[in-house]
């Protein structure tokens, strides 16, 4: 899950907190921590829109997990978490795992 925080200096601070405050099963982090777990979603150059959540929606009622991938460049260090925690909120998932520009999805 994603906070913004209003530090001292009346400035902006945000975190990320995986697994969205919701205790995470550890069989669900080790798959979920998994190499060998596909890329089953792909997000490119059009950025988050509607199908995208949309088709994430729609992996989540089909599987456990889903390892999402966003182009590289695509979006900063601090908007990919804004990105990963706005489409945990619209398909009532959460953030188990974040890589980089990868992350995987689970839904309870």
């Amino acid at each position: 899950m994603f906070f913004l925080q209003l530090n001292s200096s009346n400035t902006i601070s945000t975190t990320f907190n995986e697994g969205g405050g919701m205790s995470v099963p550890n069989h669900i982090v080790r798959q979920a921590k998994d190499a060998s777990l596909p890329i089953t979603m792909r997000v490119g150059k059009s950025g988050l829109t509607d199908s995208v959540v949309v088709e994430l929606e729609g992996q989540l009622s089909s599987r456990a997990l889903v390892k999402v991938k966003v182009n590289r460049g695509l979006y900063t260090r601090d908007d990919l978490k804004t990105v990963w925690n706005i489409m945990a909120e619209k398909t009532n998932s959460n953030v188990v795992f974040v890589r980089g520009n990868v992350a995987v999805f689970w839904r309870n």
